[in-house]
């Protein structure tokens, strides 16, 4: 596998495990469950990052998006990631991650999928904000161009921050990976750091600088820094939708074009705590 197919791999990965931050009038930091609308859609997308806000318990919301990667001047790349979530309890929220991808030259597939808890555990607090943890595990589905084959284990430290009328998410991430090395690096990180605003009548703005430092080994990469950018609308409280680009900066991020849509299903059970 080519290093710019491989870093498409697993950058497509990164994005799978978490679908991220948002919007205008959505990316604000969460109120408490007791005033919040329930219904509000809590997008994680279509940034890198993912804000520290969770889904009301009983609740369940629907992430979907395309992604097409200009990975060189004759080839592409193609990723269709999905994440349902569930709110448990009041500051915890399940994942489920799955992905369809079409890496240069073969055809669409079921990628890896993988589950997520995220836990918020403070709110409001100095320095950190609205603070939460989301330990994620991916499951290999096959071993190919389009997987890493491996079984990854992941933990993303989030810090949410309010300023005025724009939103920002800082995210650090750790992964370690099975196998030998040779397909896909044992160890990688990822940063983030991801802002959106409103505009006007439900239109919004987003943008995050992200990277994956450098790795070793046999399938080791050089450090990708990339900017996202793109605009978001809320067409209703309960339904988002956002389109964009990814432009790399340094190393070996493909160009992207980007669209998707948020959906808060409605109640499963129960109710907001």
């Amino acid at each position: 596998m080519s290093h710019s197919v491989a870093a498409v791999t697993i950058i497509a990965a990164s994005v799978l495990l978490r679908a991220t931050s948002l919007s205008a009038q959505q990316k604000q930091l969460p109120a408490p469950d007791s005033t919040r609308d329930p219904r509000a859609v809590q997008p994680e997308r279509p940034t890198v990052a993912t804000h520290a806000g969770t889904v009301s318990r009983g609740w369940l919301e629907i992430e979907s998006g395309v992604e097409r990667d200009q990975v060189d001047a004759h080839s592409t790349a193609f990723a269709s990631p999905t994440v349902f979530k569930v709110g448990i309890t009041s500051h915890a929220q399940l994942g489920l991650f799955a992905n369809l991808l079409r890496a240069p030259g073969r055809s669409l597939t079921l990628d890896d999928v993988a589950l997520g808890l995220k836990w918020r555990l403070l709110d409001d607090a100095p320095l950190v904000g609205d603070f939460a943890l989301l330990p994620i595990v991916k499951f290999p589905i096959r071993s190919s161009d389009g997987s890493t084959g491996t079984t990854d284990v992941s933990l993303v430290a989030i810090s949410s921050h309010q300023f005025g009328a724009v939103a920002m998410d800082l995210n650090a991430e750790y992964t370690r990976r099975t196998g030998d090395g040779s397909i896909s690096p044992k160890n990688g990180t990822l940063w983030t750091a991801s802002f959106g605003g409103p505009v006007a009548r439900g239109i919004g703005w987003v943008g995050e600088l992200f990277g994956l430092p450098a790795t070793s080994g046999p399938a080791g990469e050089d450090a990708t820094i990339a900017l996202l950018a793109g605009p978001t609308f809320l067409a209703r409280s309960w339904l988002s939708l956002d389109a964009g680009v990814i432009v790399p900066i340094r190393g070996p991020q493909a160009h992207a074009l980007y669209a998707g849509v948020v959906y808060n299903v409605g109640r499963l059970w129960g109710g907001a705590d």
